[in-house]
């Protein structure tokens, strides 16, 4: 049975949520909480196993909150965040601090599709439980360890797939990339609202340029092209040279962008020159497409169990046996760009 703290200031999100998660078997809602300072003790008294947290509360915001919890004890947190672009940066720090996901604030729209809004917090509360957290350290936020290699095959390309704790994981490497590595493309499961803050994020930080994909978009060195957050991203050929190709077609494993549909267009375009990694994530998806990548003879690799926040994804691949290494976040970026130097 896992214990749930839902903590929000709205006792009517607090009463859906309750009622949205005992509805599982295997879930316990132990207590709700209306503010930070109420959620301190019920922590202590309780003991729960994952928290939902509000981001939006009087007293002390869920930011806040949030930061003290990952530093003194850490443990698993889902946020309930607004889906809009005003509150995606917020969102996006509560990632960065510790918390493992996020879900949409239930809506009065949330009665027409109440079941299969049931499922999905219910399957992210699940999640949470199982995933690997680490305690809040102050993030350097610049680049470190950057890989320091010349010249690079002008024809090598990046993939990069990834879904729950991939926005850290996908930073992570990220930030370890010079600014004269090959084109990046990266699939992370992602909502619409939040895919460009995302990719404006990454470019403040690190050395290369990121953006969110364009359709048509010429692959270039030295940047890295986020798939937006409804559309599926593939790689085309034209004239010799590559393009992101953005589509809107049915959701793949589920997902759309999905990561299965970028490593399956890699197949078709380029697989001798690309270098592709499965990052942390629930589920399987991607793990297809990287042993379609690995057999026609792209260098593959999955990210290790130890450093992954879930290990779904990359566990599926490795089952697959789609992998050529299965490699720790702090290496993946140094892998990857080793088999895409100049020979």
């Amino acid at each position: 049975m896992i214990k749930v703290l839902v903590i929000d200031d709205s006792p009517l999100i607090r009463r859906l949520l309750t009622e949205v998660l005992s509805q599982a078997k295997d879930l316990m809602v132990v207590g709700c909480a209306e503010d930070p300072y109420q959620a301190r003790e019920m922590i202590k008294q309780l003991n729960p196993d994952v928290i939902t947290l509000d981001i939006e509360m009087p007293k002390m915001d869920g930011i806040s909150f949030l930061k003290n919890l990952m530093r003194l004890r850490p443990m698993p947190v889902v946020m309930i965040s607004t889906l809009t672009k005003k509150g995606s940066p917020v969102t996006l720090e509560a990632l960065e601090l510790g918390a493992v996901d996020f879900i949409a604030k239930p809506t009065v729209n949330v009665s027409q599709q109440f079941v299969q809004y049931a499922q999905f917090v219910q399957q992210k509360v699940r999640t949470a439980a199982s995933a690997r957290v680490r305690s809040f350290k102050m993030s350097q936020d610049k680049p470190q360890d950057v890989v320091s290699i010349s010249e690079f095959d002008l024809k090598a390309l990046v993939a990069i797939g990834a879904s729950t704790g991939g926005t850290e994981a996908i930073k992570e490497v990220l930030l370890r990339m010079p600014k004269n590595c090959p084109p990046i493309v990266i699939t992370q499961h992602i909502p619409a609202v939040f895919s460009y803050s995302f990719a404006q994020r990454m470019n403040r930080t690190c050395l290369i340029n990121v953006k969110e994909a364009e359709h048509g978009d010429k692959l270039t060195s030295g940047t890295a092209y986020i798939a937006p957050g409804d559309k599926h991203l593939s790689v085309i050929k034209k004239g010799g040279n590559l393009f992101c190709a953005l589509d809107e077609s049915p959701p793949v494993n589920r997902h759309r962008p999905a990561v299965d549909r970028l490593f399956n267009s890699l197949v078709n375009v380029c697989p001798e020159n690309t270098v592709a990694a499965l990052l942390t994530g629930m589920g399987s998806d991607g793990a297809k497409g990287l042993l379609a990548l690995k057999q026609q003879g792209a260098y593959t690799l999955a990210q290790d169990e130890l450093t992954s926040v879930v290990w779904g994804m990359p566990k599926a691949a490795i089952e697959l046996n789609a992998a050529t290494d299965i490699v720790p976040l702090d290496k993946v970026a140094h892998k990857l760009l080793q088999r895409a130097q100049k020979t």
